[in-house]
């Protein structure tokens, strides 16, 4: 009996120095992970995150050599804002949606508003779009009408994608060398001690594994957000060369004649009952002369 008492007293400290030791080397691990900005190329880590090309790249199938193996380790994520305009923005936007539901796509956001005072309605759509066919489906939605602003922007995440590789594979080591702890634990304080950093370790990890879903989910799917308006809504286009100028010219001379055509067309009954009215009165006047010239011939002058 005292040698087992010796031995496991014994084991007690060296049980709780390998604890200690390995959650020393988690959190070395993950400072490390913190402060590195890259990840070793070789190796196969559960923690890499898609890689999605830029915005120029998109599902353009890439070109052979360094440049596309470049673009290939990149991880971006592309955001953006675009507005047409068009004649009917409730019934484009339902086309957008189908548009980029096609794509493989999704609706994050979508607001519409009726037509009211002269506008035709308008629409904003938060699209979240497969980076791979980003091109593709702007080309598609700028079908829709006049596109009057694209802008994207690309912000490479290479940097942070790798640092939560990094963490994570820490993290995970740890907590697999922490379960190896658990099950040779002996005693009720040690096994305490190591429940409680697998707790820690374990939780830490799930709140990584959830910003790297979450930025995967950036990478892949790009944001853009769609403004559809009618072109009561849109500032006037100014024209940029003489063709432009002659257009718009020749736009405003229809413009109004169509209008001076139409204001004649409501004017038209009025001028027919104003004519009428005039030549009731003429007539009147014109009988009225009449008898008082034959009242005059029929009374005879006083001598």
């Amino acid at each position: 009996m005292k040698t087992m008492s010796t031995a496991t007293s014994r084991s007690r400290p060296a049980l709780l120095a390998a604890v200690l030791l390995a959650a020393g080397l988690a959190l070395a691990g993950c400072s490390a992970g913190g402060g590195s900005n890259s990840a070793s190329p070789g190796g196969s880590q559960s923690g890499t995150i898609g890689k999605a090309p830029a915005v120029g790249d998109a599902a353009s199938g890439g070109t052979s050599g360094s440049g596309s193996a470049a673009t290939a380790d990149r991880s971006v994520v592309v955001t953006g804002t675009m507005t047409i305009t068009t004649g009917a923005p409730l019934t484009e936007s339902a086309k957008a949606v189908a548009i980029v539901e096609g794509a493989g796509g999704r609706i994050d956001g979508r607001t519409e508003n009726a037509a009211s005072n002269g506008d035709r309605g308008s629409a904003t759509l938060v699209l979240r779009i497969p980076a791979r066919v980003l091109n593709q489906t702007l080309d598609a939605l700028r079908k829709l009408g006049r596109v009057d602003q694209l802008a994207t922007n690309s912000a490479d995440v290479t940097a942070q994608t790798q640092d939560l590789g990094a963490r994570i594979d820490a993290l995970k080591a740890s907590t697999a060398r922490l379960l190896e702890l658990e099950a040779k634990a002996t005693t009720t304080t040690d096994l305490v001690a190591i429940e409680n950093a697998l707790s820690e370790r374990q939780g830490e990890l799930e709140s990584l594994e959830a910003q790297q879903r979450g930025l995967n989910d950036q990478i892949s799917m790009s944001t853009i957000t769609l403004t559809l308006r009618s072109d009561a809504a849109a500032p006037p286009v100014k024209p940029a060369d003489f063709w432009a100028g002659l257009g718009t010219g020749w736009a405003a001379f229809v413009s109004f004649w169509t209008t001076a055509l139409v204001v004649l067309g409501v004017l038209i009954p009025w001028l027919a009952f104003a004519g009428l009215a005039l030549l009731a009165v003429f007539g009147i006047r014109r009988v009225r002369r009449r008898r008082v010239a034959a009242r005059k011939a029929a009374t005879p002058p006083n001598e």
